[in-house]
């Protein structure tokens, strides 16, 4: 297995579905944006008011999902899938008898040449206690122990 390839390709899916989530945010935004136009042009006293309070909260909702997206993005472009360290980091492949965790972005399960890899973010959870664990390292996540067999 060439790990370098296997975190660029995970790397890659990460930034996909992040890209993914950006552009469904922007159009959720110009959709909720037309909508309050439309209601602008075809309504008059409350029936009008209510009707733009909800278009401006589907284009807050849908702002602060794009504001998310681009922090997201902002994460992934500080890591170097091509970096390797002995330590379990930001950027990091991290394989225990249990699973395998690529340390990035909350993204969830991401599937490789048929094996299935975990996104997850530092900040999460698991994310915390990997961080900074070396090989043969064990942690306990959900009372369950987890050799750390391989850090890429």
């Amino acid at each position: 297995m060439n790990y370098p390839d296997l975190k660029k390709q995970l790397h890659t899916l990460c930034i996909a579905i992040v890209q993914q989530r950006i552009v469904l945010a922007k159009q959720a935004m110009d959709s909720a944006q037309e909508s309050a136009n439309q209601e602008e042009k075809s309504s008059a006293g409350d029936k009008y008011e209510t009707g733009r309070a909800m278009a401006q909260i589907e284009r807050d909702q849908a702002a602060q999902q794009l504001d998310e997206g681009l922090k997201l993005k902002k994460a992934l472009d500080q890591i170097n899938p091509n970096s390797s360290s002995i330590k379990a980091g930001l950027g990091s492949l991290v394989i225990t008898d249990q699973n395998r965790f690529y340390i990035s972005i909350s993204a969830g399960k991401l599937e490789v040449d048929g094996k299935e890899y975990i996104a997850i973010s530092p900040q999460s959870p698991i994310g915390k206690l990997l961080l900074n664990r070396n090989i043969n390292d064990e942690i306990k996540f959900q009372n369950m122990a987890q050799a750390i067999l391989e850090i890429h």
